[in-house]
This record gives structure tokens, C-alpha cells and sequence, in this order.
């Protein structure tokens, strides 16, 4: 990979025209800008396609409804042109430094094939905000990466090689809209992919999904349902086994901590 890789930064969209314009201006000020923002407008009847052209984003029409038809395509977009595919959601507000860490990261360690982060709720009352991350985000990410034995990827703030992508396309159910898109991934990576979670990689989100007791629990539901249709490559003793198809072009060996606190720094 050169020294300086080409990110496209996909944001899957659905009727968030207010959330997604404040999300590029913060990308518009990015200290290392992206190469391309790639806008899937995912059959909205709102300003959403207008707003992501005033930033002169690439606008790509999924008319699937669901997030994971959304982010997939999103994906496939950036493949011929990025070495890096970074995903946020319409209302991430990236830190003005984000993308540089994910560069700087991945230029720093060949090894490395996706990276992902935390949240930092806003919008919400502080006790949502404090459950949003610590049990709703934080929760997710101890109890996968204890099922799985890899870091959750985290949809609203991680980015991963091109060949990653490449590798999984054809094997996570992108065309499921009843499931975490997110999870699904995680659930068709393996450690040779070079999975790593940096807490200091944290991004504001909206506290939409933790303000109501039912959004709450439609979403913790989606866990079931996630592992349900990918079983058993969800189950614990299928981890160890190589996936299917080509392997990880550069092997990540396990070291016993696949915290990466240094890649924010």
C-alpha cells in the first residue's frame, strides 16, 4: 500500500437530510480529507440525495430498503477506488482527526485489515448517553469479541482494507434487511484478517436507538436474529477453521491482545 492511501468513506442514508449534512461538514474539515464520500441514498423521499451533492459526495441509489443493501453497495462502490473503505452512518460527527488516525494506522501496520472504534452518544439525556455507550456499544463489544474471539465492528465508526471487503462481499447476507449489518460482518471475519479495536477510536453518534425502551430492544433482538441466520458460522467452533474462499493477503498472528490503544494516538 502507498504511503498514502486512498479512503472512501461510505455513509449508508435513509430520509436523514438534517443528520447527514451536519455528518459532511465535519467530514469537510477532515485534517486528512477523504479521497471520496460515497452517499448511498437508500430510497429517500427526503432532501438526503440533494445534501450529500452540495458537498460534491458521490451519490449511489439503492432502492433495497435496509442498511445492509445500503452499506453493501456502498462498499462495492469503493472498491475500485480506495485502498481503504471507511464506513460511518448519516449521524456519526466525525472528529476533525479521525480519518487521519485510520490512515495512519493502517500505513503503520501492513498487518492490519479493518479497525474499529467506539461511540459517544449525544442528543440524549446523560444517563442515555452513559448506557448508550458503556452498555448498548461497550456491552456489544465485550460479549462479541468473547463469543466470536474478534472486536465487534462497530457500523458507525471502522474502516477496512479494499481486499477485506473483497474477500467477505460474496459470503455476509447483504441482502438481509432484518439483521445488524454490522455483526453480520464481524460474524464472517476471522483474527487472519487483522481485526483490531482501538478505544481511543471513538465517534459521536446520535442516542436515537437508546431513547426508547421498544427502539432499545428492537435492536437487541436484531443480535438473535443475526446469529440465527448466519449459524453456524456464528458458532464458537467454527472460529478456528479457515473461511471459505481466497485468504487474507498478510497473516495477523495473535499476540493476546488485539487492543490497539497506540493506532489513536
Amino acid at each position: 500500500m502507498p504511503l498514502a492511501p486512498r479512503v472512501a468513506v461510505v455513509i449508508p442514508c435513509r430520509n436523514d437530510a438534517e443528520y447527514l449534512d451536519a455528518c459532511l461538514a465535519a467530514l469537510a474539515v477532515q485534517t486528512h480529507p477523504a479521497d471520496v464520500v460515497i452517499v448511498v441514498d437508500n430510497a429517500s423521499t427526503d432532501a438526503s440525495a440533494a445534501v450529500a451533492r452540495v458537498y460534491d459526495a458521490v451519490v449511489v441509489p439503492e432502492s433495497s430498503i435496509g442498511i445492509w443493501p445500503a452499506a453493501a453497495r456502498g462498499y462495492d462502490e469503493a472498491l475500485e477506488r480506495a485502498d481503504i473503505i471507511a464506513r460511518l452512518d448519516a449521524d456519526s460527527r466525525p472528529h476533525p482527526d479521525w480519518i487521519a488516525k485510520l490512515v495512519r494506522a493502517f500505513v503503520s501496520d501492513p498487518t492490519l485489515g479493518v479497525l474499529t472504534g467506539g461511540a459517544e452518544f449525544y442528543g440524549g439525556t446523560p444517563l442515555q448517553n452513559y448506557l448508550g455507550e458503556r452498555w448498548y456499544i461497550g456491552g456489544g463489544h465485550y460479549w462479541i469479541k468473547k463469543w466470536l474471539g474478534i472486536p465487534l465492528v462497530f457500523g458507525s465508526n471502522f474502516a477496512m482494507r479494499a481486499q477485506v471487503w473483497q474477500r467477505v462481499r460474496e459470503h455476509v447476507d447483504r441482502d438481509n434487511a432484518r439483521i445488524h449489518d454490522d455483526l453480520d460482518l464481524t460474524i464472517r471475519l476471522r483474527p487472519s484478517d487483522g481485526v483490531r479495536y482501538d478505544p481511543q477510536l471513538r465517534m459521536p453518534v446520535s442516542a436515537r436507538p437508546v431513547q426508547t425502551l421498544s427502539g432499545l430492544s428492537r435492536r437487541v433482538f436484531k443480535v438473535a436474529s443475526t446469529f440465527a441466520v448466519s449459524w453456524p458460522e456464528g458458532a464458537r467452533w467454527r472460529r478456528a477453521q479457515p473461511s471459505a474462499g481466497t485468504a487474507s493477503s498478510a497473516e495477523w498472528v495473535p499476540d493476546g491482545d488485539d487492543w490497539a490503544a497506540e493506532y489513536g494516538r
